[in-house]
């Protein structure tokens, strides 16, 4: 019977250790992805960034190219939330609000240099504007998150250092 108690436990660490590592394996493939996609997405960048010096549209294509250097920033910001994931087995919360801040700011761009092009018409003006409304009401909210997220961790690690403090009597 006590062989079979221990068999286990033992079982269960084996299994749990192969999955952690098939974890690991899998984010780091999904990191390399990211980082290719990344690499070819700022290659595609650079080169309408050049096409346009050259046929002097730079004006015309800036949001297109700021638009793909903005999505370049988000797939790293990706990248190094599994880099946090597999260092430490744990999700953080922080990038994924700057993935979020990055997003809007990024759609907010693009709105708004589409919305040049389209005055004419007042309903679909409107609603642009509830819509960069909205998603700079994001953009705070995001802000705010980040900065209650900031503050809590700091308070957490003041807290842990004065109990350990108290417990061992240095103060």
């Amino acid at each position: 019977m006590t062989e079979e108690l221990v068999a286990k436990p033992r079982f269960a660490s084996r299994v749990g250790h192969w999955l952690s590592h098939a974890e690991s394996g899998v984010l780091i493939l999904i990191a390399l992805v990211l980082i290719g996609l990344a690499l070819i997405l700022l290659g595609s960048s650079v080169l309408t960034l050049l096409d346009a010096l050259m046929r002097g549209t730079i004006r015309e294509l800036s949001i297109e190219i700021l638009d793909s250097v903005l999505l370049v920033m988000m797939t790293m910001e990706i990248v190094y939330t599994v880099i946090v994931s597999l260092e430490g087995h744990t999700l953080a919360a922080e990038p994924f609000l700057i993935i979020g801040a990055i997003a809007a700011i990024r759609r907010m761009l693009v709105i708004t240099a589409e919305s040049t092009k389209q005055f004419e018409n007042i309903e679909l003006f409107r609603s642009t504007l509830v819509e960069l409304g909205l998603l700079a009401l994001i953009v705070i909210a995001i802000a705010i998150a980040i900065y209650m997220l900031r503050r809590s961790e700091r308070f957490v690690t003041t807290t842990m250092a004065d109990h350990l403090e108290d417990q061992h009597g240095t103060r």
